[in-house]
């Protein structure tokens, strides 16, 4: 509930910001948006050729009588959704129908009141999730940033690598311009530390190979023409 605080704004009143939700389970805010967009679209984007199923704030069904969870990206692999997704036992991921947990769990901090290292982490270890990934850009639970945690038997352990071998896929920090943001962004990349591109990313690749062959076929005919060849007759 919004306390009534209220600021003097010459002509009106307006809330004060610090009294009004902002994010929670449900509620994203501008920056974990766009962040959730470039996981879920690159995935899609570079992955053509494999069969997986990635998606943002779906929830997860884990065990019986327990409540959906929601995270904030998921990856499974050898899976997709079924051809009639609005039958309401296909709009969301029940782990007893595609017969296995994700591999990849990941959730974005915005606050301290996610639990994302207590009951989040309980609940995706006993679920099995192969890693679990807890991207803390504002650092709220500590200094580090980024936290991955490898399925290990039956427990979780946090590692140092970003590299996840199960999956053959890692993530990174990355700074650059998404959407015309400049940021840092968490990213999913090869084990060469490339990133998987996004679909404008990849249109922008192809456009500068297709200018960078029309340059060298313009310079192979300025040097045919030099030599007294005239290149339109070949």
């Amino acid at each position: 509930m919004v306390q009534e605080v209220l600021i003097n704004n010459d002509d009106y009143y307006v809330p004060d910001a610090n009294q009004l939700i902002t994010e929670n389970d449900t509620l994203d805010n501008f920056a974990t948006s766009k962040q959730k967009r470039l996981l879920i679209g690159s995935l899609y984007s570079t992955l053509q050729q494999q069969t997986f199923l990635a998606a943002a704030n779906v929830g997860i069904y884990h065990a019986d009588a327990q409540p959906a969870i929601v995270p904030d990206v998921f990856l499974s692999l050898d899976v997709q959704v079924p051809q009639n997704w609005w039958e309401k036992q296909n709009r969301c991921y029940m782990v007893w129908r595609f017969g296995k947990p994700p591999e990849v769990i990941l959730e974005i901090v915005s606050n301290k009141e996610g639990d994302e290292l207590g009951k989040k982490l309980e609940i995706y270890e006993h679920m099995r999730a192969s890693y679990y990934i807890v991207y803390d850009q504002n650092q709220q639970l500590g200094e580090k940033l980024l936290r991955v945690y490898e399925l290990r038997g039956r427990r979780y352990f946090e590692t140092s690598e970003n590299w996840l071998e199960q999956v053959d896929i890692g993530v990174t920090l990355w700074e650059g311009k998404f959407e015309d943001r400049q940021d840092t962004w968490l990213r999913w990349c090869y084990q060469d530390g490339n990133v998987l591109s996004t679909g404008d990313e990849r249109a922008e690749q192809e456009r500068q190979r297709a200018e960078q062959a029309e340059q060298r076929t313009q310079l192979l005919a300025d040097r045919l023409r030099a030599m007294g060849v005239d290149p339109d007759n070949l």
